[in-house]
């Protein structure tokens, strides 16, 4: 399995957004609903997501699902939005999900792990804030994250991490999902990101993480995904 270093945890990259123009085009997404969580246990609240790309296309289609690169299109909501295309250009490389992902005041995002979902795994998760306040906090690895409005994170979502808002205004980001490429290795060398630090551990799983992760996928609605569900059970031996 990979080893994902803290060093390579999370940094901000050296783009500067409108905010103005960012808030603009989320006015224009309001009309549309933002959905549930698919994983309750991770956020259990109203109104979280809106998919701005997403699996043939669909608004109501939330699962980010890797490995599915020529299946993802962009929704109608992205369509009325061209700063955020412009935003998304931005990043010379293919993109999965896209979405708006939104946490009202006094909302808490409980501590999780994306499996397989750092860069060391050829993928990475871009989150630009749209509208924020000093008191929303995400939280990797232990270390507090503050992410002013218009700038650009990457964060290792292998790791640890949650997201509490104990502002008065809602948490709104655009969250692009990226897979790797050479421009991409070119702008994180830039940001001191250490190469050296992608390894492979020897893959030690306990019952109760091999229990969350077949959890985890068996929300994931896709043939690939129910193939890699099966193959994963009975290497664990789990009938």
């Amino acid at each position: 399995m990979k080893y994902y270093s803290p060093k390579n945890a999370s940094f901000q990259l050296p783009f500067a957004f409108n905010s103005e123009l960012l808030l603009a085009d989320l006015e224009k997404c309001m009309k549309f609903d933002f959905l549930k969580n698919y994983i309750k246990e991770n956020y259990d609240g109203e109104n979280y997501i809106l998919p701005l790309r997403s699996i043939e296309g669909k608004i109501n289609r939330i699962a980010a699902i890797p490995g599915n690169l020529e299946n993802y299109k962009d929704t109608i909501a992205l369509n009325e939005c061209a700063y955020f295309k412009e935003v998304i250009a931005s990043f010379l490389c293919k993109k999965e999900t896209i979405r708006l992902m939104n946490i009202p005041p006094d909302g808490i995002i409980n501590t999780h792990i994306d499996h397989e979902s750092g860069y060391e795994d050829g993928f990475f998760r871009i989150h630009i804030p749209i509208l924020t306040n000093n008191k929303v906090h995400f939280i990797l690895n232990d270390h507090i994250i503050i992410m002013q409005s218009g700038a650009a994170w990457y964060a290792n979502i292998n790791l640890p991490h949650s997201v509490v808002n104990n502002g008065q205004t809602n948490r709104v980001h655009l969250v692009i999902d990226c897979i790797r490429n050479n421009w991409s290795d070119d702008l994180f060398k830039s940001m001191g990101y250490d190469f050296d630090e992608e390894k492979e551990i020897e893959e030690v799983h306990s019952k109760s993480n091999v229990l969350r992760i077949i959890e985890e996928l068996e929300h994931q609605d896709s043939a690939g995904t129910k193939i890699f569900l099966e193959q994963f059970k009975r290497e664990h031996g789990i009938v």
